[in-house]
């Protein structure tokens, strides 16, 4: 069931191409896992030098203020100078956040990262990854993987902890439980990010250019075995409705063509282990984004989990915002009936559904307008879900249906 949603009602996120939270490096396409789903060539050799990683910093500095920088591939764990990197990203004033998939991680590599200036990881677990001793084990049995490095972050102590996964066709029904396990675990895991499975521009109505001429798409994203490529952010929020009717998103990014698309659909609650107390409305939201850029002028990307771990405080707030008052109102009468539960340590977690590039029936691109996960090519700000078009071909694609279907239309 898709959910239904009117924009209006939602705070639009504020960030912009030249001042957003999060910039999007990628010091290697090397990896140690083959995903489905995956757009990036994997690249044995790959690894960029601490001179050529410098210099892209010095172009995110140069032409983009952000909060959070995160260091992705390939898998960043790969590059053998990875705490360099972190050491001169957190050097900058801007938090390093690790894109990963954990293959590599340690307790003691984790404690030498977090040295270097760490300030959070997100790691990306789901079933079509191919994992030795995972395989044809669902999204649920994968929790307790997830599990593992969310208790191993928190005994280091310090650092964010997210999860992200991409959803497919088959595994959209898991996704609610995906998000009761969260819960379960909500003083330790704070954020948990649903992607929908896309294979790009593909399909065989429509005309392909680089440039002024025509391409045919045949190595990038040219693979529709997985099932839907069409799965909207709505779509993980209507599974997600179903099963708990309560839940509401606050904030969205819209995309390039459609400004009531959801490309980016944020929800947050405040609650324990548990319960979930409610969820943060649109002005809970806007307030701490504007009040972030006011002290710091920058756009906030992942809160420090001591911060995470004031959600009684945060029902202050309640005169401002609908759905902190609610939120409130339920602990007063969980307080009543249940004083243990109330009275201990509530949390703020973010759960993000994100859809990626749509191709729309007229042939149209629409992207996530004010994307956050921009990346350096050839010294400009570039689509990171879309580098290896112009890797492969000298420039993005551009679409356009083909001219007997455009008659018919």
């Amino acid at each position: 069931m898709r959910a239904q949603l009117d924009h209006r009602q939602l705070y639009r996120l504020p960030w912009s191409l030249p001042d957003n939270s999060i910039s999007w490096l990628e010091p290697t396409a090397a990896c140690n896992l083959a995903c489905f789903g995956c757009y990036r060539e994997n690249e044995p050799r790959s690894h960029k030098s601490l001179e050529q990683i410098d210099y892209e910093l010095d172009v995110f500095t140069r032409l983009r203020t952000a909060d959070g920088i995160s260091i992705a591939g390939g898998d960043p764990l790969c590059h053998p100078e990875i705490a360099d990197i972190i050491a001169n990203i957190e050097s900058r004033g801007i938090k390093p956040i690790l894109n990963t998939n954990g293959m590599a991680l340690t307790p003691d590599l984790l404690r030498e990262l977090k040295k270097a200036g760490l300030w959070g990881l997100t790691l990306h677990i789901d079933s079509k990854q191919n994992r030795p001793k995972w395989k044809n084990k669902s999204e649920v049995e994968h929790c307790d993987l997830r599990l593992e490095y969310a208790e191993m972050i928190a005994e280091v102590g310090g650092l964010s902890c997210s999860f992200n996964s991409t959803v497919y066709e088959d595994t959209l029904p898991e996704v609610p439980d995906l998000v009761a396990w969260a819960q379960k675990h909500i003083d330790i895991v704070n954020v948990m990010v649903f992607i929908t499975f896309r294979v790009g521009m593909v399909g065989g109505d429509f005309e392909y250019y680089a440039g002024g001429e025509t391409v045919e798409l045949d190595t990038v994203y040219a693979t529709n075995e997985l099932g839907r490529y069409d799965i909207q952010s709505t779509d993980v929020l209507g599974a997600v409705q179903e099963r708990f009717p309560d839940f509401k998103p606050c904030a969205y990014l819209n995309g390039t063509e459609r400004p009531d698309s959801f490309k980016w659909l944020l929800s947050a609650r405040i609650g324990t282990r548990d319960r979930i107390f409610g969820y943060v409305g649109p002005k809970f939201m806007e307030l701490a984004q504007t009040t972030h850029h006011f002290r710091h002028g920058k756009y906030p990307a992942y809160a420090n989990p001591r911060a995470l771990r004031r959600g009684r405080s945060m029902m202050l707030l309640s005169p401002l915002d609908r759905g902190v008052r609610g939120a409130a109102g339920s602990w007063l009468q969980t307080l009543l009936t249940q004083p243990r539960t109330a009275l201990g340590r509530a949390h703020l977690q973010s759960i993000m559904m994100i859809q990626p590039v749509d191709l729309l029936p007229d042939g149209r691109q629409d992207m996530c307008d004010s994307c956050p996960d921009q990346t350096v090519w050839h010294d400009r700000l570039v689509w990171s879900c879309r580098l290896e078009e112009p890797m492969v071909y000298g420039d993005f694609l551009r679409t356009r249906r083909r001219a007997a279907e455009q008659e018919t239309h």
